[in-house]
């Protein structure tokens, strides 16, 4: 349990005026008694008002140190790598087999996901691109930041391409911004793009891409093709007529891999991708991170139960 503002715990001492007049007013009461020769009322009777005004006293003190519950844990982070994850968004990546099933994008955010599990202990940020790449997230190895930017912060067309008007989209050789500009820290040595994609693409040839990649330290790519023939673009339950399956878009995939040096792999050979990015990455230093959850705060509880108290001081008053 950690105390957030210990100091506050000196508000308890305002009880010291309300306890003072409470031995007050207990000498007047007992005069006053003597002098009539009234009957003292019992030791419960007497104390219990200044025991509540003490537990008022305390509850409010303790609600004000902010007293929270934390979880705390730690991981192993990688000093040495890092790695990005690509999600195409273009309007092809809402392509599905059919209503209601899960759509190119849907399935690659599962698949940016459990291969993020997978690397536990390397930083990874996540990317979007269209016809151009756009960071979201940079490298973390909070699992749920990363899971909650991939989830929630990204969606087809969202940012919107510069082109709006083209019908392909898709400008695959703009992952050279990946490898190019900064993304990485400059202590990165292992460094490691994750593409994952329909590969539906603007035809591109671009040789400079191999030379960007291939600077030391050097980026390693994976490309992941998430793709069907019989796939298409629904609007409810209707078929945009416009959208066909590019059967290029294998061939398109491998010409990339082939230049930038890295592979391609089929969203179905996961176990192939797990191994294709351990390898890339390997192994290297690792530093402990401490992580802090605060999990529940319990001075809302605390300055609730002292109206417990207070009633009953107020209810006594009232007798």
């Amino acid at each position: 349990m950690d105390f957030l503002t210990p100091l506050g715990a000196l508000i308890a001492l305002l009880v010291v005026a309300p306890a003072a007049a409470f031995v007050l007013g207990e000498r007047g009461r007992r005069r006053v008694n003597a002098l009539l020769r009234f009957g003292e009322p019992s030791m419960g009777a007497r104390v219990a008002p200044a025991v509540a005004l003490v537990v008022i006293a305390a509850l409010f003190g303790l609600a004000a140190t902010q007293p929270t519950l934390v979880r705390r844990s730690q991981q192993h982070v990688r000093t040495d790598a890092e790695a990005w994850f690509v999600l195409d968004t273009s309007l092809s990546m809402k392509a599905t087999s059919g209503p209601g099933s899960p759509t190119r994008f849907q399935r690659a955010q599962s698949l940016a996901i459990r291969l993020r599990n997978e690397l536990g202990d390397v930083p990874v940020g996540v990317a979007s691109i269209t016809d151009r790449a756009l960071p979201h997230l940079f490298p973390t190895p909070d699992s749920d930041t990363f899971d909650v930017t991939v989830r929630r912060a990204m969606g087809i067309e969202r940012p919107p391409p510069t082109d709006g008007f083209s019908t392909r989209i898709t400008t695959l050789g703009s992952i050279a911004r990946v490898a190019s500009d900064n993304f990485f820290a400059p202590t990165a040595q292992k460094r490691l793009v994750v593409v994952f994609t329909d590969g539906e693409t603007k035809p591109f040839v671009d040789e400079s891409l191999g030379t960007l990649f291939k600077a030391p330290p050097g980026v390693h790519a994976i490309f992941v093709r998430i793709w069907g023939a019989k796939e298409r673009v629904y609007d409810g339950r209707r078929a945009d007529p416009l959208y066909r399956p590019d059967p290029l878009s294998a061939t398109y995939i491998q010409q990339l891999a082939a230049t930038t040096g890295g592979i391609s792999v089929d969203a179905g050979d996961f176990g192939d991708l797990v191994k294709a990015a351990r390898k890339d990455l390997g192994h290297g230093p690792t530093q402990v991170l401490q992580k802090e959850q605060r999990r529940l705060e319990l001075a809302p509880y605390l300055a609730g139960f002292a109206f417990l108290p207070l009633g009953f001081l107020l209810w006594r008053r009232n007798l």
